[in-house]
């Protein structure tokens, strides 16, 4: 439901890419008519047809291997294997009837084209068994086909199992009551659990505890209450208690799940019966299990005496009343029928008041919620009736989804695809019958239409090349799911009650509007009293990828097309429009993927469409978004968002977000909520000149791809027969290189196609970006596409929406961004930047006026094209008759001078560090970069003296580039030998060094690098062994590294060892997952030690970040941020770089490592408890290394406050 169709008007944009490599066909457009066929239940041809029939009917296993074996040979020297052989439709070409397009031949690397296989003995074998099971076949469909018009065949009717079998004869007593039902539940509640065998665990606690198959289990329940299929629920909940072994796998949770399914239908009968098999399981009713009861009982209008019963029984069971409104998930209705029914026992209970809003005590964020002290938080530049208009375009575009063209097919397509979604709902409801769980309610969330048109979305927008037939079913999945989300908040009344308070909330925000008590965005939020959103939990991941490969093989078996578009109303094979290759990433590895027919990509080309289709969450929102008010409430209007970004599968982060304090989170979600409220725009003139260039052939040089049609070609593209072998294997590796090379040009194709559509959209509007962050609390635009994160072009694409005058320094600021841009004067202090900035005036003004046919200077600096948008602004600026009035949008950036050196020498207090990396105040940048090669020049001059031959090679190629990345990196835990690749790859671009001297040279520098670096920053080398040591034995002693940030975020890391491999088998093809949400899992104890320090110093570089932020908000500053490079307007870099110099200070001030090395202890150092002699020597040890925290220098912080090139 949350899809966009962007359309790019003037800028032209051709909607689908040649295919690489491929000719371009050329076909008529309006030659589709009425297109109608047979449809069939084929993947790919009537082959594979064949192929999925003859698994029902033995051989299978060997005929499959002979087959993979024929396929196999085939396929030598080629790097994909179509499995299936492509029947392709007949494209007329130009000035003929009938023309065609032969299937794309394999040919092998050398002239010749690849010989077939000779025939022999076991491939006749092989073709003989094929014909006898298709006869067999034939003959078992044509007895049916007899059968059923006979009427011998009947269908029986389906039954669904209501009442359980009980293990307990107790308990199976209640089965036959003597009473009614009503007066049965509190003596069932009274009943105490049937007790278990001692093999029988207790059930799991967290989501992560789960076996995928009770994820499943607990996914299918909840979602059959969603789809209003709770018999069928009840049916497979009964047929699983009925059976010891799946009984193991049942949950107190599932039970709770279909109880509370009955008691919202007020079915007593039904619920008593899922009670019974609590008690029969030997599990003991929750809150949850109460609520359900006296729900129940509240729809039913019980006597007192009925309701009374249950109450005692629960207060002793030690559940609190109040805790029923408080700690368990109800809607207001149900709490509403629960308060009914407590009412007719305790008249005079009241729900239990709502607190006043907690507020966070830390003392890193005591000013920014401090009331006393003076605040000004900015306001949106529109008034509030266009912020009301904004709102409800975001919502219809969240609400709603257009679509056109290439119609007559797509809707062939879309009926063929209803057809076959419902029978295989069909099918999957049998197997729910047979008490097997199946995906049945998950296709029944959304309407048979709505499914069949995000299929084909998906398949509009396949590349050519294809797709991975698991990303394929990712994307599905998630899909499906988003649009789940919509759907419901639409008729949970979710979407009314959002326009009310956010029409309020706009007050906030709006330039002509004040509120009583300015505040922040979430307080304003949270005193509007506005509901909270819908928690849906994610879909567990085997749910995911099972539903995924379903929807994916109904789009590959329903959409097929004819194999004449000439005679689209005559008599025409129908052939399929998706099919099946694999392809090779080494030899024990291949990826199956879906391409799209030939003659379909052709046909795409032709209708040129004029529109993109997004998902929702996939672009800039046209109104500010929602304030982040908890762990799954923010963002987006409808569609669901994380606050915290994960690698698929995990669950405990999310856990640890819940379950951590809400105060807790309060720094984090205002940071984000701030950065999410900047309003954006496009600088139109530059979007304008790189169209110009992207639509003729690019331009790699400033980063504008170019077509595939560019890409390099082989200098021969056949040999002689009578070759050299070795010719022929260096014409294959100059193939691969040319295929390589045509990929990556198509996909940064595509990436900037995606960008400038986008761009040009959203030309002459204002625009929002919703953050989330990352499990180290690094935060990030939601947006893929378009965003300020992206490369230089991307950047220089945006600027702020709402301008501010520059003012009496602005301009200057405006100069020296614009030198920091070209990259000239990096060692140079600012008065010579901005000296230097007036030498050059004239080449910015020419830069400005005519960028593409000037003299060009913009084309020489390291980011020329955001260079070029600062030269317009500059030029504007000193051509208006006041350049202080001058009202500027461009954004200015400062950016940290090697930002997690800068951590690292804080936390140590480590003067000579501190010295390198401009944390002391100094009247010239200090480069530690140059530093650094400076020192290893040193060591390699004293080298050189003593004979070694490789420090003598090296002699004038030591520089600052050759060391820089290795620096740049060492601190986020590169290895000596990561450094070591990094520093061959430097020298290999020299083309003065001999070459043969590069791999001994680089194990040579990084050798010294590291000495070098050990020499400099020996407080920083201590801090990063203690962090690495620590981490390797909290994962020795099998648990993985958490730790809270000083903003109060919980972290953890999630690298386990040996990530579960799962497997969907069946259909098209197996998919081969991993599942690392098992917490049972060892850690990886290598990935947990190199780990840590760098994603330590990640949290510490973004608390900074939002500490800023938010000082930067309460004094009234627009402010956005790339990690650590900080932007706002030009006017108002003075206040901002005060306020990052006070908060580093600040965050540096408190005992960082003292406070981590408390927590660790207490997280990974319990009371001894009696265990086995090495097992207490590894905990000692632990202990006393989390305690030995390194000991700081004597550099002071406050001298950080009057360094200006700490961020410049």
């Amino acid at each position: 439901m949350s899809v966009l169709c962007w359309g790019r008007g003037a800028a032209g944009l051709s909607r689908v890419l040649p295919p690489c490599g491929r000719p371009v066909l050329l076909a008529k457009e309006g030659t589709l008519g009425g297109v109608c066929g047979p449809r069939r239940s084929s993947s790919a041809s009537p082959q594979e047809q064949d192929q999925d029939r003859r698994k029902d009917w033995g051989h299978v296993e060997l005929l499959e291997v002979l087959q993979a074996r024929v396929r196999q040979l085939q396929a030598e020297s080629v790097s994909e294997v179509v499995v299936n052989r492509v029947d392709v439709a007949r494209l007329p070409e130009r000035g003929s009837g009938d023309g065609g397009l032969q299937p794309p031949r394999k040919v092998q690397t050398g002239a010749k084209v690849a010989s077939p296989v000779p025939c022999s003995g076991w491939t006749q074998r092989l073709e003989k068994e094929k014909q006898v099971q298709r006869m067999h076949i034939q003959q078992l469909k044509a007895n049916l086909q007899m059968q059923v018009q006979s009427g011998e065949f009947k269908v029986l009717p389906k039954h669904l199992q209501v009442k359980p079998r009980l293990l307990s004869k107790q308990l199976a007593t209640f089965l036959a009551p003597k009473s009614s039902w009503e007066e049965q539940l509190p003596r069932v509640l009274q009943e105490a659990p049937r007790k278990l065998s001692l093999d029988v665990g207790r059930a799991p606690s967290t989501q992560a505890q789960l076996s995928g198959q009770q994820q499943k289990l607990l996914a299918f329940f909840k979602c059959c209450l969603l789809t209003d299929h709770l018999p069928l629920a009840h049916h497979l909940l009964v047929t699983h208690h009925s059976q010891r072994q799946k009984q193991k796998l049942l949950t107190l949770d599932m039970y709770n799940t279909v109880m509370l399914g009955w008691a919202r239908q007020g079915a007593f009968k039904e619920l008593v019966y899922v009670l019974l098999m609590v008690k029969d399981a030997g599990l003991t009713p929750d809150l949850l299990s109460y609520a359900a009861a006296l729900q129940c009982l509240g729809r039913q209008d019980q006597d007192a005496g009925t309701i009374e019963r249950c109450l005692e029984q629960m207060s002793q069971e030690g559940l609190k009343l109040q805790a029923l409104f408080t700690a368990v998930p109800l809607s207001e209705e149900e709490q509403a029928t629960v308060l009914k029914a407590v009412h007719k026992v305790k008249p005079t209970f009241s729900l239990p008041r709502q607190p006043p809003p907690a507020v966070n005590t830390s003392k890193l964020l005591r000013d920014v919620y401090a009331k006393d002290g003076p605040v000004s938080y900015p306001k949106l530049h529109l008034p509030l009736k266009t912020l009301q208009s904004l709102f409800e375009k975001q919502l219809c575009v969240e609400l709603a989804s257009k679509r056109n063209t290439l119609q007559t097919l797509r809707d062939h397509w879309e009926k063929a695809l209803c057809r076959v979604l419902q029978e295989t709902k069909n099918r999957l409801e049998d197997e729910v019958h047979k008490g097997r769980f199946s995906l049945y309610p998950f296709l029944c969330l959304l309407d048979e239409r709505e499914v069949a048109r995000m299929l084909l979305e998906v398949l509009q927008g396949l590349p050519a090349p294809g797709e991975s037939f698991t990303t394929l079913a990712r994307e599905l999945s998630a899909r499906t799911f988003s649009r789940h989300v919509v759907q419901r908040q639409q008729l949970s009344g979710q979407v009314q009650a959002l326009e009310t308070y956010y029409r309020k909330y706009l007050h906030l925000l709006a330039s002509d509007t004040k509120v009583p008590n300015p505040c922040l965005p979430r307080q304003y939020w949270e005193v509007l009293g506005a509901p909270e959103a819908l928690r849906e939990q994610p879909w567990p991941l085997p749910v995911q990828m099972e539903l995924g490969k379903q929807l994916a093989e109904m789009l590959v078996q329903a959409t097929q097309m004819p194999s004449s578009l000439n005679n689209p109303h005559g008599s025409s094979r129908l052939v399929p429009v998706l099919y099946h290759v694999y392809s090779f990433r080494n030899v024990q590895q291949q990826i199956g993927v879906l391409k799209p027919h030939p003659a379909y990509v052709q046909l795409r080309e032709t209708a040129a469409e004029p529109t993109l289709t997004f998902e929702a969450v996939d672009v800039p929102m046209l109104c500010p978004p929602l304030p982040w008010t908890s762990p799954h409430t923010g963002g987006f209007l409808l569609s669901p968002t994380k606050l915290m970004r994960t690698v698929e599968g995990a669950t405990q982060h999310q856990e640890l977000l819940e379950t951590c304090p809400p105060t807790a989170l309060h720094g984090a979600l205002d940071a984000l909520t701030q950065l999410g409220n900047c309003a954006w725009r496009v600088n139109g003139r530059v979007l304008d000149l790189v169209l110009q260039l992207f639509q003729a052939k690019g331009c790699p040089e400033l980063g504008v791809p170019a077509p595939p049609s560019e890409a390099p070609q082989p200098a021969e593209a056949h040999l002689p027969h009578s070759a050299a072998p070795a010719r022929k294997a260096e014409l294959h590796r100059e193939l691969a290189r040319c295929q390589k090379v045509a990929r990556e040009m198509h996909s940064l194709r595509a990436e900037a196609l995606y960008r400038f559509s986008l761009a040009q959209h959203l030309r002459d509007r204002v625009f929002w970006l919703p953050h989330n962050m990352d499990f180290r609390g690094r935060t990030y635009p939601c947006p893929p596409h378009f965003n300020h994160l992206g490369s230089d072009l991307a950047r220089a694409l945006l600027e702020f929406a709402q301008g501010r005058p520059l003012g009496p320094h602005g301009l200057d600021w405006l100069k020296i961004h614009l030198v920091n841009l070209t990259g000239f004067k990096k060692r140079e202090p600012l008065r010579k930047r901005l000296a230097f900035a007036e030498e050059v005036m004239d080449d910015i003004l020419d830069s400005a006026d005519q960028p593409m046919t000037g003299r060009k200077w913009w084309m020489g600096a390291e980011e020329p094209w955001q260079t070029l948008a600062c030269c317009m602004e500059v030029a504007n600026a000193v051509r208006s008759s006041d350049p202080a009035a001058y009202v500027s949008h461009l954004p200015v950036h400062q950016d940290g001078s090697c930002n997690g050196l800068q951590h690292y020498a804080a936390l140590g207090r480590d003067s000579v560090g501190a010295a390198s990396v401009n944390l002391e105040p100094s009247d010239v940048p200090q480069d530690v970069y140059s530093g650094v090669a400076a020192q290893v020049e040193v060591f390699r001059r004293q080298d050189a003296q003593r004979g070694t031959q490789v420090a003598q090679m090296l002699e004038g190629f030591i520089t600052r580039k050759v060391v820089k990345q290795t620096v740049m990196t060492v601190v986020y835990g590169v290895t000596r030998y990561g450094g070591r690749l990094q520093i061959e790859k430097r020298l290999r671009e020299l083309t003065d060094f001999p070459q043969e001297f590069v791999w001994e040279a680089s194990h040579y520098l990084v050798r010294q690098v590291f000495k070098s670096l050990q020499e400099m920053f020996s407080g920083t080398r201590a801090i990063q062994h203690w962090l690495t040591e620590s981490a390797r034995l909290i994962s020795h002693m099998g648990s993985v590294v958490e730790w809270v940030t000083p903003l109060g975020i919980p972290i953890i890391q999630p690298y386990r060892l040996e990530l579960k491999v799962k497997q969907v088998g069946g259909g098209i093809q197996s998919i081969t997952y991993t599942h690392n949400g098992d917490i049972s899992q060892k850690p990886n104890t290598r990935k947990q030690k190199n780990g840590f320090p760098p994603n330590f110093i990640h949290s510490l570089d973004s608390s900074h970040m939002m500490l800023t932020a938010l000082h930067c908000y309460r004094k009234g500053l627009t402010f956005v941020s790339v990690h650590d490079c900080y932007w706002t307007h030009a006017a108002d870099v003075t206040v901002m770089n005060q306020v990052c110099r006070e908060q580093f200070v600040r965050l540096h001030s408190e005992p960082i490592l003292e406070d981590l090395s408390r927590f660790l202890v207490r997280r990974f150092c319990p009371d001894p408890r009696p265990q086995k002699l090495s097992r207490c020597w590894e905990a000692s040890q632990l202990k006393a290394t989390l305690q030995a925290v390194p000991k700081p220098g004597a550099f002071d912080l406050e001298r950080v406050k009057h360094s200006t090139y700490f961020f410049s």
